[in-house]
Formats: structure tokens, C-alpha cells, sequence
């Protein structure tokens, strides 16, 4: 994925300046704690580079904020997103964007760039906030007892309480190219994905749900949330609610959830960038104290460039991150999530350019009647550069009828246990096509036992409800 560089910094008082809008009294930033401050290198190339920048607030809750360096090498900013530039000479000055201007104590704000350079692409390694220049310490003056420099500690988690996945792995996080646990060693989820939640609202009761966790065993529920096609767009609230409920229902049970922002029609995720924003403040914030939930940001992002893509990311993470500073997000490719395959392109265009952001996946559709073996191919191939979660998978064609193709299906499913690869299958419902899990009419009852399986529904539980691996040492 590139070369990665990064410096941490902690700046004493740095956020509690008195400027800015809603500037904090001077006897506030005499008692805080600081900040930390993170300067990424993501990416390099012959004459340029990325960067992502991660400004953690230790203190008091701030409203505006400012952060400066000054680069070592000739360094300058090409292109920046999520906040306002100011760049003379080696100086540079970066201001919030207004939106991601509050800062909660413990809270998060991150910008990113592209830069040119010349010569050695060295890293900055002191920074203001506000204008208050690092220290290097967030302690004033130490005592006999104390160093200057804190021993950094590690805290090894507990053992797990409880058997669910939840319990076992606690809150995920991505190290390398893997999903990993608390324990921080590489797992796989395995799971459903519902259907629209206008269209089989019966499909989520309490006895579907309990088969789900109980019968087949499953790590994950996809929460699939239809923006437009009589969504989100024309209830937001109540769509919101129900989400939020689901959510609720999955960590009950030992769950994940993702939070499915499910794009398909327009293509483009940028339309929708107002109500994805919206979206996901709310329930970034509503859930941020869960260990459950990871957020889907652009279902199936098509007839646009992963530049496109990645301008939509760029401005919808940060959104998260103020809310939610921990939780795995996963970003759409191109060409409805084939990592650009069904546009004639390749992964290679998210190597080359990745998102600038720490605890970022990308996703990876496919219908195993439609995608073999060129798909397959491509997967391994980007399994080794990129962390990649299957969101979406079917056993049908990519109509979501047809034939239920078993071989392909299991060729699938084979690849992605060999690498360790998250998978979530398309239906969890009872619709009148084949890649359903359930046969028609099975969700206006109360049955959802082995006897109302189709025969997509049968082998997906045959797959999903084998033994997990989820080391905890």
C-alpha cells in the first residue's frame, strides 16, 4: 500500500489557545491535558505523496481549531480536503473546515493531502495547535518520581466473559491487511446481509434474529439502508430508528453490525454526500460507545472513478471519526464494488491512491453465477496490498435470480477462509428470487427453521454456522 511514515506528537495545552470561534478561557487551558497529534505518509511516488493528519484532543472540548508545521525538505501541499489551507514557503497552516470544528474531549479531527517534494520526503516533527507549540509532554513540570518522557504502557485485554463474537473479540480494528480483535490477531466474520428495510420490514423480528445468532451461528448482520428507492431519503428519521434498533438487536445477541449507506441508484456517492453526512453524524454519534458497529459508507459505488469515490470518503469519514474515533470503516469501489474489475480496471488504482486514514476496509462484491475466476484472480491479487471485507455476496447470478451455483459458490467461500476475508451473503429475506435465503411468504410466519431454507438458504447456514477461529493469544 505504499510506504508508511508516521510521527506522533503530544502538544501541551495545544488545543486551548483563545482563538477560534468559541475560544476557551485562558484558567481552562492552564488546566488541560493537550492533545496528540499524528502526521501520516500514506503513499509515495516519484515526485509527490499522501499524508493524513490525526488531531486527538486530551483536554477540554474545543470549537476551531488550527494546526501548524513547518516541512524539513522543501515539502508543499498540492491538494487538501477537510480543512483550509495556508501554505508559505515551508510554512504550513491548516484551519477545520467548519463543520469538524468541535472537538470532544477524547474526541477526533483529521485532514489529508497530496504534496509535491523534492530531495528526501522527511517528515515534520513539531507542530502548534492554536499557535501553542508542542512540548513534547502533557505534564507540566515532573516530579522526583517522574521522567520527562512517560514510559509508553500496553494493556493486554481480559479474557473473553462470553462465548458470542462479540464478547470474544470486543472492538475491531484493522492491523496490516487483516480484520482483527481486541487481541489484535487477524479474524473472519461471517454473516447476512438483510434486504431493503422498505420493502421485507417483516424479515427482522425477534425469532428471524434469534435464528440468525442461535441456529446459524452468525458473526454479522448487515444492515442494508436504501438511500433513495423509497429509503432513507424519504423518511430519514424513521429510517435512522430502525437502523439504530437493529444495531440494538445485533450487539443483544453477540453481533457485529454494519451500517450499510446503501447506494445503488444514483451510482454516484457524491449526490447523497448531504444525507450521507447527516446519516452518519447521527448514528456515528448515537453509537459511538458500541463495539459492535462498523459503517459502510457507499454500498456499490458505479459509473464514477475511485477519484470520485475517494473525494465522497475523504469527507464522509471525518464525520464518523468526530463521533466515532475507533470504528472500522469500509469504503466502496468502483464498479458496483468489484475493485474496479467490472469497469475494466483493477485494485491497482487503490494501491496506487488508498484512503488516507487509519482502520479503513474496502469492499468487495460478488455473485458467484456472474464473477469467477478473473474476480477470483483479482481478489488474491489485492488480498496481499489491501484490507478487503465481502459485503456483499451472492450464490446466484448478479440479478439476484437464476440459477443457484454451488460450485463457484464454495470456490467463493474457500478463497476467502484461506485469506482470512470477512464475508456477508445477499439475502436475509424471504424475496421471490433465488438468492434469498428464506422461500416466499416464510416472513408473515413465525418459522425460520431449516424447513422454509431455499436452497441458497441451506448452503449459506451450512457455511456460516461452521466453528469460528477467533484467537485470543
Amino acid at each position: 500500500m505504499g510506504k508508511r511514515i508516521r510521527v506522533a506528537a503530544l502538544l501541551s495545552a495545544a488545543l486551548l489557545a483563545t482563538t477560534g470561534v468559541g475560544a476557551i478561557a485562558a484558567t481552562s487551558a492552564q488546566a488541560a491535558a493537550g492533545c496528540k497529534v499524528e502526521y501520516t505518509v500514506t503513499n509515495q511516488w516519484n515526485d509527490g505523496f499522501g499524508a493524513n493528519v490525526v488531531l486527538t484532543n486530551l483536554g477540554d472540548d474545543v470549537n476551531g481549531w488550527t494546526v501548524g508545521w513547518t516541512f524539513p525538505s522543501g515539502q508543499k501541499v498540492t491538494n487538501l480536503w477537510n480543512g483550509t489551507l495556508t501554505q508559505s514557503g515551508s510554512t504550513v497552516s491548516v484551519k477545520d473546515a467548519g463543520w469538524n470544528a468541535s472537538v470532544r474531549k477524547g474526541g477526533t479531527a483529521s485532514f489529508g493531502f497530496n504534496g509535491s517534494w523534492s530531495g528526501a520526503n522527511a517528515v515534520p516533527t513539531q507542530f502548534t495547535v492554536n499557535g501553542t507549540a508542542c512540548t513534547g509532554s502533557t505534564t507540566s513540570t515532573p516530579t522526583p518520581t517522574q521522567t520527562s518522557t512517560p514510559t509508553p504502557t500496553t494493556t493486554t485485554p481480559p479474557p473473553p466473559t462470553g462465548t458470542t463474537p462479540l464478547a470474544i473479540n470486543g472492538q475491531l480494528h484493522v492491523c496490516g491487511v487483516n480484520l482483527c480483535n481486541q487481541y489484535n490477531k487477524p479474524i473472519q466474520l461471517r454473516g447476512v446481509s438483510t434486504h431493503g428495510l422498505q420493502w421485507f420490514p417483516s424479515c427482522y423480528n425477534t425469532s428471524s434474529l434469534d435464528t440468525l445468532a442461535n441456529d446459524w451461528k452468525a458473526d454479522v448482520l448487515r444492515i442494508a439502508m436504501y438511500v433513495n428507492e423509497d429509503g432513507y431519503t424519504t423518511n430519514p428519521a424513521a429510517f435512522t430508528a430502525k437502523v439504530n434498533d437493529l444495531v440494538d438487536q445485533a450487539e443483544a445477541r453477540g453481533m457485529y453490525a454494519i451500517i450499510d449507506f446503501h447506494t445503488l441508484t444514483p451510482g454516484d456517492p457524491n449526490v447523497n454526500l448531504d444525507n450521507a453526512k447527516t446519516f452518519f453524524k447521527n448514528v456515528a454519534t448515537r453509537n459511538a460507545s458500541k463495539k459492535n458497529v462498523i459503517y459502510e459508507i457507499a454500498n456499490e459505488p458505479n459509473g464514477v472513478s475511485w477519484d470520485q469515490i475517494r473525494t465522497y470518503a475523504n469527507q464522509v469519514i471525518p464525520v464518523v471519526r468526530a463521533a466515532d474515533s475507533d470504528a472500522v470503516v469500509i469504503v466502496g469501489t468502483r464498479g458496483w464494488s468489484s475493485l474496479g474489475v467490472s469497469n475494466g480496471s483493477s485494485s491497482a488504482e487503490i494501491v496506487a491512491n488508498p484512503i488516507a486514514f487509519s482502520n479503513i476496509m474496502y469492499t468487495f462484491h460478488f455473485y458467484a453465477a456472474s464473477h469467477t475466476d478473473t474476480y477470483r484472480n483479482e481478489v488474491r491479487n489485492a488480498a496481499s496490498k489491501l484490507p478487503l471485507f465481502v459485503t456483499e455476496w451472492g450464490t446466484t447470478s448478479a440479478t439476484g435470480g437464476g440459477t443457484v451455483d454451488i460450485a463457484s459458490s464454495t470456490a467463493w467461500l474457500d478463497l476467502l477462509d484461506s485469506l482470512k476475508i470477512s464475508h456477508v451473503n445477499w439475502t436475509y429475506s424471504d424475496a421471490d428470487e433465488s438468492s434469498a435465503a428464506f422461500k416466499p411468504g416464510t416472513c408473515s410466519g413465525s418459522n425460520y427453521g431449516t424447513s422454509q431454507l431455499s436452497q441458497s438458504g441451506q448452503f449459506v447456514r451450512s457455511r456460516i454456522m461452521t466453528a469460528d477461529s477467533f484467537p485470543t493469544s
